[in-house]
């Protein structure tokens, strides 16, 4: 029999979904265009940090 405790824990959600019933098309539109300036400053960072990792395994890598 599975106790709570061994089951895996959700992970917290990030960010809060609108209830899109409640918004209008130009709301949607808008809203859309929020999420994808978000995902757009999200993947700069992930370059940014993917190019200080490789330097620095370059760094530290044996010759």
């Amino acid at each position: 029999m599975l106790n709570e405790d061994d089951l895996p824990t959700p992970k917290p959600k990030r960010l809060q979904p609108p209830v899109l019933d409640l918004l209008g098309v130009d709301e949607l539109r808008d809203y859309i265009g929020e999420l994808q300036a978000e995902i757009a400053r999200v993947q700069a960072d992930i370059v940014k940090k993917q190019a200080h990792r490789n330097a620095a395994d370059a760094f530290f890598r044996r010759p």
